[in-house]
């Protein structure tokens, strides 16, 4: 299967300029995932901003009615 980086790109919601694993959604979600975190496309832009990332932080945000 081929990645299709520049698609990805165009969609990435992902807020850290310097991120270079932007497009690759295999890369990130691995590397993140690593780091007992979820990547920026699984969090709302104003809770993405914020960097915070976690595990408790997703379920913070997706439990509330």
């Amino acid at each position: 299967m081929e990645c299709a980086i520049s698609a990805n790109k165009d969609n990435c919601s992902c807020t850290y300029e310097l991120c270079n694993r932007k497009g690759k959604c295999c890369e990130c979600l691995s590397y993140h995932w690593g780091n007992r975190e979820l990547p920026a496309c699984l969090f709302p832009a104003d809770v993405e901003r914020t960097y915070n990332r976690s595990l408790r932080r997703f379920i913070e945000v997706y439990s509330k009615p």
